[in-house]
């Protein structure tokens, strides 16, 4: 049995979790979400508690029962919670903006790069620390965001430079002058 999958979700108050066949939509303060999964999985709410169950133990079946209830879960903490993603903008010259609801981003192209906020996501700018703080409620969202963000100029091991989540570490390198010598 999926040690995951078994673990019942406590809905909150203030939050509408309404299931329809495979269809689970969950409502709340930060927003909407709705997801359709799989099928084969049975979702119960019963007493703002969901549990989910599989019909057995075929190997479909198992590999999908911890994956559904940590996609509701995920819904449940988006629209209570939120999420979000903070990034590092490192390098001389490297600047961000915020006009309306796109970044504007430079970091040493030829051109300034403007990135509209997807749907459900927002965007907080700190110009002085040049930092941006990707938000909303769908976690996947804000994940797939922030990575598009990083992949503009990922950080490089020599002098660092390049957009880093705030969390990430990056191993340097020794330039050419550090290695010749010895």
């Amino acid at each position: 049995m999926s040690r995951i999958g078994k673990q019942p979700i406590n809905v909150p108050s203030g939050v509408d979790l309404k299931i329809n066949g495979s269809n689970v939509a969950v409502k709340g303060p930060k927003g909407q979400l709705q997801r359709n999964l799989h099928p084969n999985m049975k979702i119960e709410l019963q007493d703002s508690v969901v549990t989910v169950t599989r019909p057995s133990d075929g190997r479909l079946d198992r590999s999908l029962h911890g994956l559904t209830r940590t996609l509701i879960h995920n819904m449940v903490v988006g629209v209570t919670d939120g999420y979000s993603k903070q990034l590092n903008i490192v390098g001389v010259g490297y600047k961000v903006e915020l006009k309306g609801k796109n970044l504007v981003l430079n970091l040493g192209h030829s051109h300034a790069i403007n990135y509209p906020a997807p749907d459900g996501v927002e965007f907080d700018v700190d110009p002085k620390k040049n930092t941006i703080v990707v938000k909303g409620a769908n976690k996947e969202s804000v994940g797939q965001t922030a990575a598009e963000i990083r992949s503009f100029r990922p950080p490089e091991p020599y002098k660092g430079k390049g957009v880093m989540y705030s969390t990430e570490r990056i191993r340097r390198k020794a330039g050419k002058a550090a290695a010749g010598k010895g």
